[in-house]
């Protein structure tokens, strides 16, 4: 399931996170894609406090941004949030880390930070940030980000590291260094053709087996009746997807003209035929983003992906 959070009104997010995960875990959900954006509370610091609270869900970070953060700081922070999510033994990490890199709206408008040479600084982050994640020391010195020095964070499983990557040069650092990548807004057949055999061949041109690299695909959802409805919702509620430019191109790519095309959308059976489309074209793990605007629509949809295992 696909988790934000915005959208809990006047309430405080850290509760409405804390319930959600509950419910989700009562529901039956394993895993949890929860999205970090640049005007949301700190969402490696709420989870800090929902681990505790909730029990057996894992949480992923679809995604965290990378521009405006130091790896020995990312590494630091996710370590002692993979140590706040124990609560069994032996010991399991329920954290896995999702970065990517944000938009250059956010970078340069926002941050002030120059949105240029994104291969190479993706590829020096990891530099000094796997090595820490692993409970090594990093000695990496880059020409955008330098990383030297050592954490002392005991007990902290290792989160396995995804990023988000769409064009081909991220998909071959994802397929070469990470456990995968995590897409939006991206239909099966740029999964199957583009985004699929890209990572996994990097991973066997770095010696790696195809299977130790995952994709992750997340997508809108809604099981309904009423499908002209849940698309005018879609292509509102999705809307800036259709224009920032690296969803822009894998809508084109696609054949799509909105979100409102990537969305999955129908009743029951149809629902089930666009997941198993998802599941031929390599995906390995699909994230719901429900967004039926009533309590009712959702709980019906995700009645429908708890059932895809039976």
């Amino acid at each position: 399931m696909f988790g934000q959070l915005s959208g809990a009104g006047d309430g405080n997010p850290i509760d409405a996170c804390v319930q959600n995960l509950a419910m989700l875990r009562e529901e039956g959900f394993g895993r949890v894609w929860m999205s970090q954006m640049p005007y949301e509370p700190d969402l490696l610091t709420v989870l800090a406090i929902a681990f505790r609270e909730v029990d057996d869900i894992e949480v992923a970070t679809g995604v965290v941004p990378i521009q405006n953060q130091h790896p020995m700081q990312m590494a630091q922070r996710a370590l002692t949030v993979s140590l706040a999510s124990v609560r069994s033994s032996p010991p399991r990490g329920r954290l896995i880390l999702g970065l990517g890199m944000t938009h250059q709206a956010v970078t340069e408008g926002m941050w002030g930070i120059p949105w240029d040479k994104p291969v190479r600084r993706l590829n020096e982050f990891l530099d000094g940030l796997l090595p820490l994640l692993a409970g090594e020391p990093a000695e990496a010195t880059g020409e955008i980000v330098t990383t030297r020095g050592a954490l002392m964070i005991a007990g902290a499983p290792r989160p396995d590291v995804y990023v988000a990557a769409l064009g081909p040069q991220l998909l071959k650092i994802a397929g070469r260094r990470t456990s995968g990548t995590c897409t939006w807004m991206t239909g099966p057949k740029t999964l199957a053709g583009h985004v699929t055999p890209t990572l996994r061949q990097a991973a066997a041109d770095a010696g790696r087996p195809e299977d130790s690299v995952r994709v992750v695909a997340a997508l809108p959802v809604s099981v309904t009746d009423d499908v002209d409805g849940a698309r005018r919702q879609a292509a509102q509620q999705f809307s800036m997807y259709g224009v920032l430019p690296s969803y822009r191109a894998m809508l084109d790519r696609e054949g799509y003209a909105g979100p409102e095309d990537a969305a999955i959308i129908g009743d029951e059976a149809t629902v089930r035929d666009r997941l198993d489309e998802l599941a031929a074209a390599g995906v390995d793990e699909y994230v719901a983003a429900t967004f039926d605007a009533s309590s009712e629509g959702r709980a019906r949809t995700r009645a429908v992906l708890r059932g895809l295992d039976d």
